[in-house]
């Protein structure tokens, strides 16, 4: 059974992320957190003008908060009335990378779903600023969803590696499951001026062949400096449904993660990324 995160602010946008989770998942038994962290929201109330009126404000923020998660699991049930799925609500003074942290941590989740932008849709950001702060902060994959993107059924995933760092098995599996309920495939691709591995290098490939052996699974080599440029032809020429990379130090996400190189790319803008943040967890 998977354990997935689910945070919304009640915008559109998150709300077309929980229904791409929605759909993806179905044939999968999943425990879903639906969660909204309303600290921010809070502090930013027209109503908080002064110490005096800040328990009832707080008090209003917290209800709403309540409130319109009570009416969004009603409407997310009515939406996918599906037998393989609980749902627990969790409406937190908190901020969103604090609350999602935790529930990580509470829960053991496996992933958290969520749109590439919040309330703030401005054109010239690929990632609104919270699903940045999640990516880079939170220690678990998060799986991001487009605005408005609603192929639920990827034929094939991109997997950009250096094989440099050693891949998490629980992280390679979750790849797999994904793949699997889709008979997706799963191009894994080296990018370099150097079509030789080191021994480090075809270990870590041994351990992706392996890990991923379930599924149909295509190994590339690009011979290319330009890595961004090499992912973002690769997307378009090989009509790719979703990228998966891992979120490290040095990584080819961190690079995709700096607005300069993003805007090239577009990645956050045209297909769901998921995120691997390559931690130790049970």
């Amino acid at each position: 059974m998977l354990s997935i995160l689910l945070p919304t602010d009640f915008s559109k946008n998150s709300m077309n992320a929980i229904k791409y989770a929605l759909e993806f998942f179905k044939y999968q038994k999943v425990n879903f957190y639906v969660m909204h962290a309303y600290r921010n929201e809070f502090y930013d109330h027209d109503e908080l003008v002064s110490r005096e009126n800040f328990d009832a404000v707080l008090n209003k923020v917290k209800n709403e908060s309540q409130n319109n998660l009570e009416l969004l699991i009603n409407k997310v049930k009515k939406i996918a009335p599906n037998p393989r799925f609980t749902y627990k609500t969790i409406s937190a003074y908190n901020t969103l990378v604090e609350e999602s942290n935790a529930i990580t941590d509470q829960y053991n989740l496996d992933l958290i779903v969520m749109g590439t932008k919040g309330k703030s849709n401005e054109r010239h950001i690929a990632f609104g600023s919270q699903t940045f702060q999640v990516l880079k902060y939170v220690k678990c994959p998060v799986l991001v969803i487009p605005t408005d993107y609603t192929n639920t059924q990827p034929k094939r995933i991109l997997f950009p590696t250096n094989y440099l760092i050693p891949y998490k098995r629980r992280e390679l599996k979750l790849l797999s499951v994904l793949a699997k309920s889709y008979r997706s495939e799963i191009d894994v691709l080296y990018i370099s001026t150097s079509n030789k591995l080191s021994i480090r290098q075809e270990d870590n490939q041994t351990f992706i062949k392996e890990t991923l052996s379930n599924n149909k699974v295509n190994f590339h080599i690009e011979n290319s400096k330009k890595v961004a440029q090499t992912i973002s032809s690769y997307i378009q020429d090989k009509s790719i449904d979703m990228v998966t990379m891992v979120n490290t130090q040095h990584s080819f996400l961190e690079d995709m993660l700096f607005p300069s190189t993003l805007d090239k790319v577009g990645l956050g803008l045209e297909i769901p990324l998921l995120a691997m943040q390559n931690t130790m967890r049970n």
